[in-house]
C-alpha cells in the first residue's frame, strides 16, 4: 500500500518560513520524480516544484524561484520543500506527488500565509 504523508504546514507571517516534509512507504523511492503542488480556493492545482528520480535535478513555478528549495532524501524515502519568504499568495493546500508510470498523491497540508 502506497502512503505519502505529508507534514509541516501551518500559519506563518508574511516574510517567514515553513518546511514542509513527505514520508513516502510502499514504493521504491529512487524510481520516483517527486513533486509538490499546490491548490488555493478556486484555483486550479499547480506544480510548484519537482527534484528528478535520476540525477536530482530539480524544477521550479517560476513565482517561487529563489524562495522555495526542494530536496529529497533516498534513504529516508522523503522529499523535503523549504519555502523562505513566504506571501499570502502562497496560501494553499500543498500535496505531494509521487510521478513513475502512475501518479500518488498524499492528503495535503495547509499553508497560510497572513499577518
Amino acid at each position: 500500500q502506497v502512503q505519502l504523508v505529508e507534514s509541516g504546514g501551518g500559519l506563518v507571517q508574511p516574510g517567514g518560513s515553513l518546511r514542509l516534509s513527505c514520508v513516502a512507504s510502499g514504493l521504491s523511492f529512487s524510481l520516483y520524480a517527486m513533486n509538490w503542488y499546490r491548490q488555493a480556493p478556486g484555483k486550479e492545482r499547480e506544480l510548484v516544484a519537482g527534484v528528478s528520480n535520476i540525477g536530482g535535478s530539480t524544477n521550479y513555478a517560476d513565482s517561487v524561484k529563489g524562495r522555495f528549495t526542494i530536496s529529497r532524501d533516498v534513504a529516508k524515502n522523503t522529499v523535503v520543500l523549504q519555502m523562505n519568504n513566504l506571501k499570502p499568495e502562497d496560501t494553499a493546500v500543498y500535496y505531494c506527488n509521487a510521478r513513475y508510470r502512475i501518479n500518488w498523491w498524499g492528503q495535503g497540508t495547509q499553508v497560510t500565509v497572513s499577518s
